[in-house]
């Protein structure tokens, strides 16, 4: 298959794209910037300039190509509102430039917390909560069903790790570096779920191959790692002690950081035979790279 990916040069589609690519599909990018473009030829895929903003290429992008995976968002947490409406806006275009084909459209949502146990695929995230209105988008994207689109959406969940990962992981790192102490919020046994990138893509792939019109898959490897072993880690690695910390030292990764979100991908591994294989999140940690 041809397939539109946009977002095709961010720290998740970095990976997607050469996993379509060894699979035998061919990739159209969407590119927003000369670097983004470069890195997107570089991988092996073909070019398509334009941003979130410009529907006219999402248009393009999607109709020129068999299969669309939407990867993209505008991660802006300071107006994240705005970036959740851009979103909205993407995914409407780029499902009705596929209305009536039959064709695959993978996007991208976010595991969901659900008070006292561990979140499913068939958990959604509380209204008025972050992330409701990212499934909002998702849902409209399933909807998609009903006009002759074959969609899926892939959570993923709080920490996609692995070698160049510049995400909250990162930015756990960066603070302990410079107030002196590795913390958490709290007691620190809130728990995170993980994913290695390269089993994130994989999972992409299959979702574009295989998963019926409708489906909702859990992108996690590590279904939930608490706070406090990850800071520990971190700790250990940097030399620095451990410690509870205020959760507004932390800014809005803070809120992060209070919440016990576990996810399951029980479901997801069922429908498609994915089995991640990659390391666990301590284990990805352990190799050192974060630290370089």
């Amino acid at each position: 298959m041809r397939v539109f990916v946009t977002g095709a040069s961010g720290w998740v589609g970095s990976a997607v794209v050469p996993e379509l690519l060894g699979a035998g599909h061919e990739v159209l990018g969407l590119a927003r910037s000369d670097t983004s473009a470069a890195a997107i030829t570089a991988a092996g895929a073909q070019v398509l300039r334009g941003d979130l903003d410009d529907l006219d290429a999402l248009k393009a992008g999607a109709t020129d190509c068999d299969a669309v995976i939407h990867l993209a968002f505008i991660h802006d947490f300071s107006r994240f509102d705005a970036s959740v409406q851009t979103d909205a806006r993407a995914i409407e275009t780029l499902a009705a430039a596929l209305e009536g084909s039959g064709k695959p459209l993978v996007v991208t949502g976010g595991t969901t917390a659900v008070p006292g146990r561990v979140a499913t695929e068939h958990d959604t995230s509380a209204p008025g909560s972050p992330g409701a209105g990212r499934d909002a988008n998702a849902k409209a994207a399933l909807d998609s069903a009903t006009r002759g689109v074959r969609p899926s959406v892939v959570r993923l969940p709080r920490t996609v790790h692995g070698e160049g990962d510049g995400g909250f992981i990162a930015q756990l790192v960066t603070a302990a570096r410079e107030k002196g102490v590795s913390g958490y919020v709290g007691d620190g046994t809130s728990r995170w779920p993980a994913v290695h990138v390269r089993d994130a893509a994989r999972l992409y792939r299959l979702a574009l191959e295989q998963a019926p019109a409708g489906s909702v898959l859990h992108a996690v490897g590590d279904e939930g790692v608490p706070v406090r072993e990850i800071a520990e880690t971190i700790g250990r690695h940097l030399g620095l002690p451990t410690a509870s910390v205020p959760a507004e030292d932390f800014g809005f990764l803070g809120r992060i950081l209070a919440v016990d979100q576990p996810a399951s991908s029980a479901l997801t591994r069922e429908l498609l035979d994915w089995r991640p294989s990659g390391p666990g999140l301590v284990e990805d940690l352990d190799k050192g790279h974060y630290f370089r």
